[in-house]
């Protein structure tokens, strides 16, 4: 059973956002979890990415942050990337390919979450 159970925190990076431009910074951590009963290595991944504006940006590419890490039944590996957005909310939701040491293929996929600017109160 391939059982990845895989875990999302977002940040709004104001410092970097330029919110007149329509330019707004998010990083979201992933952290990523085998907790199935054999070794898996990530192989690619897939996000998709809406903005308020309904405007989608699709990405895949080979690993992640450069890596495509290899976890042993109850390891975890966590890494920080970043999306830009010309609306101060959006979404992502994707999947990451895995392979087990099976030799089988199988798409973890990561459930959609929200990208937004700090709420300010008036």
């Amino acid at each position: 059973m391939n059982n990845i159970q895989i875990d999302v925190r977002t940040q709004y990076i104001e410092d970097q956002s330029r919110p007149d431009k329509d330019y707004y910074v998010f990083a979201y951590t992933i952290t990523i979890l085998n907790k199935g009963d054999q070794p898996v290595k990530l192989l690619n991944r897939h996000w998709v990415i809406t903005d308020s504006n309904q405007k989608i940006q699709e990405v895949r590419g080979e690993g992640v942050v450069g890596e495509q890490p290899y976890l042993k039944p109850g390891e975890q590996f966590g890494y920080t990337s970043g999306s830009v957005l010309e609306t101060s909310v959006g979404t992502m939701r994707g999947s990451y390919e895995m392979r087990a040491e099976d030799g089988s293929l199988f798409d973890a996929p990561i459930d959609e979450f929200v990208l937004s600017t700090p709420r300010v109160l008036h």
